[in-house]
């Protein structure tokens, strides 16, 4: 199956999970496709179907010439129609004006909300940052290839009925007509960690390039949805490593991409090169962002995902190149990585634990008369 949109994003699964192929074309081109029903077609010589008249019609049949597009605007756009739709525009309509709002200085949550949510960043949060801490004991919670997208690491569309986030809803009382789509419930923090990884397109390497998002847990060798292996970890205090490939967090630049990593447990991230967007918001979150070294991932070191992982050397955040312990069943192995905090400013957010407690630990220190 394919699609054509006149968006912004053509990931594979974004318009429909079952979708991979999705082509970006003008709205009209849209249109036209439509009509054909397949993308499978020469729209320069193959016609688009048959008119009322018996006779195939082309795209070159009722393609708008730039007069007529013209004649259009200057028919039906004019200062009129701007006054109509936004003379009210900070009024709001009926529905909006109905809602009630309660009074305050202080946001009232409502824990029955599957929308909305207090956020867990600050749990725990003391008003002195920590250290950048080397890394122990650490698990792989999933091995991946090229390419991981921000859409692979949190998707927008649609909830799955037996995915983690919607068996969430489920258990919360919503039908899945109501499950509406990550995108929408990114104010819940129930929803969104539930579905970090949960893009049905991504291919876990510990499950042989299997699609979905599960992994195998270690040292059980169970295979879990990649939320569940990550909450069984956060019990027993696991610390967790992502390895990837070329390019990871390539896409649109999406916050809940590095939030649901950090929320899941993850602490390190270790690939062959970052998208540069995706890669700053994970030291805004306090993930940390490492590269092996050229020529060099996760294959070339024999890497399954069943080891454990030591990360060494970090110093606080001063050095440039930590050492990579994995003891695996059949052996340990060895190497350096680099370390991605590309300025002094980006150290000092990972001794916060993040861009927010840094920001919020300034706002809440005494200013100078």
């Amino acid at each position: 199956m394919a699609s054509v949109l006149s968006g912004n994003r053509n990931f594979e699964g974004r318009v429909h999970p079952e979708v991979k192929a999705n082509y970006l074309a003008s709205p009209p081109l849209c249109v036209a496709y439509a009509i054909a029903g397949t993308v499978d077609i020469d729209l320069a010589t193959q016609p688009l179907g048959i008119g009322s008249n018996g006779r195939p019609v082309y795209l070159r049949d009722i393609w708008p010439s730039n007069q007529e597009i013209a004649d259009t605007i200057a028919r039906t756009v004019g200062p009129d129609l701007f006054k109509q739709n936004y003379a009210n525009v900070f009024a709001g309509d009926s529905a909006w004006n109905a809602v009630s709002s309660p009074d305050g200085a202080l946001y009232q949550w409502d824990e029955r909300s599957t929308y909305i949510k207090h956020p867990p960043y600050f749990e725990g949060m003391t008003l002195e940052p920590g250290s950048i801490a080397d890394i122990h004991g650490a698990r792989a919670l999933g091995v991946f290839g090229d390419s991981i997208t921000t859409d692979h690491i949190s998707p927008a569309g649609d909830i799955k009925a037996t995915s983690p986030a919607g068996a969430f809803l489920q258990g919360r009382g919503v039908t899945k007509a109501d499950f509406n789509s990550y995108g929408a419930r990114r104010g819940n923090d129930d929803v969104m960690v539930r579905g970090t990884f949960a893009n049905i397109r991504i291919r876990n390497l510990m499950l042989g390039g299997e699609e979905g998002g599960n992994t195998i847990h270690q040292p059980s060798g169970d295979k879990l949805s990649i939320y569940d292996a990550a909450q069984r970890y956060k019990a027993d205090e696991v610390p967790l490593v992502v390895l990837a490939g070329k390019e990871y967090g390539t896409g649109s630049s999406r916050d809940w991409a590095a939030k649901g990593t950090m929320l899941l447990g993850v602490k390190a991230v270790i690939a062959e090169s970052f998208e540069r967007i995706h890669r700053s918001n994970l030291v805004g979150m306090g993930v940390l962002p490492l590269s092996f070294m050229p020529g060099e991932n996760a294959q070339t070191h024999g890497l399954k995902g069943d080891e454990v992982f030591t990360i060494t050397g970090l110093r606080d955040g001063a050095a440039k190149v930590v050492e990579v312990v994995a003891k695996g069943t059949t052996g340990e192995t060895r190497f350096q990585a680099n370390v991605l905090l590309l300025t002094p400013k980006e150290v000092e957010y990972m001794r916060h634990g993040g861009l927010l407690q840094y920001v919020l630990r300034q706002l809440a220190r005494p200013r100078a008369a």
